[in-house]
């Protein structure tokens, strides 16, 4: 049991699942999706029901290792932020030493099942390694950090595309450049929320670089996502199925970017829309996979 600064206490369990965003399963789902969609479009739709699972819990493992190592930096500055003051080491409901163990054994889940895949998934894997280590620091010297996590993001398309076809081609590029731009927009819109809190304490983010043309900067991030796929749905010759989908994300995409138009749209709103990013990309995985056969 873990003793709360207001004297509650907790399962040491529940604090864990909290540090690890379990509570929040938005934020893992949207990691998985693009290795979904490498995975299913590599394999034709159909691909071995033992690397599904490995891709997911990598991508679970993964996750979580990312979240604690982001809350390990930012532990002090979180108390800062509204948003972010109650997580569990800035809020010292865990101590350090808690959340090193448990973002070693999330890296080393993650190690134990990236083994299973080839040698150019395993070593994409050990590559995206320093850019998750280094992220969270980014949003104290680099202008647009959220340029870093999108190329996070963007390994898990190597990853998975690789560990069906052993090798990486031009439709893996076009999918990559898709997430890359995908992750680029919907985490635009949740740095929304924060920059008021950024802007005070000095941290950057791509909504205060890009200020009042921050709802431009999505629209163009969501237009290239769809470009992209597009290219990608072509090149792979996928049916009326995937169009349909694609479609169905546009408008979705195209109502989002509208309403970060309002200047007095509700902080709350931007986590809304970022949860819909998670509805949305499923929509699209299931247009690959009927698309694909």
């Amino acid at each position: 049991m873990q003793t709360t600064p207001e004297g509650n206490q907790k399962p040491l369990w529940f604090i864990i699942m909290r540090l690890l965003r379990w509570h929040k399963p938005g934020g893992r789902l949207i990691l998985m999706i693009p290795a979904l969609w490498a995975l299913f479009l590599a394999a034709d739709g159909k691909p071995p029901i033992i690397l599904v699972i490995v891709i997911i819990l990598g991508s679970l493992a993964t996750s979580a290792a990312g979240c604690v190592v982001n809350d390990l930096w930012d532990r002090d500055i979180d108390t800062q932020v509204n948003r972010t003051r109650d997580r569990p080491l800035a809020s010292r409901d865990l101590s350090v030493k808690v959340g090193v163990v448990v973002g070693i054994v999330a890296l080393v889940c993650a190690a134990i099942l990236a083994f299973y895949l080839n040698p150019l998934s395993f070593w994409l894997s050990v590559s995206a390694l320093p850019v998750i280590l280094l992220y969270p620091g980014a949003k104290r010297v680099f202008p647009i950090p959220q340029l870093i996590l999108s190329l996070a993001w963007g390994f898990a398309v190597l990853i998975s595309w690789s560990a069906v076809t052993g090798n990486i081609s031009l439709p893996t590029w076009f999918l990559w450049g898709a997430t890359v731009l995908w992750t680029l927009g919907f985490d635009t819109i949740y740095a929304m929320s924060d920059r008021l809190d950024d802007e005070r304490i000095g941290v950057k983010s791509s909504a205060l670089f890009f200020g009042d043309q921050t709802p431009n900067a999505v629209g163009i991030f969501f237009l290239g996502t769809i470009i992209l796929l597009m290219a990608e749905a072509i090149s792979l010759k996928l049916n009326i199925f995937f169009w349909i989908s694609l479609s169905i994300a546009s408008l979705g995409w195209f109502w989002q970017v509208l309403r970060l138009r309002d200047p007095k749209l509700p902080n709350r709103e931007y986590g809304k829309m970022f949860s819909q990013n998670v509805g949305i990309g499923f929509l699209i995985l299931l247009g690959m996979i009927l698309g694909s056969t």
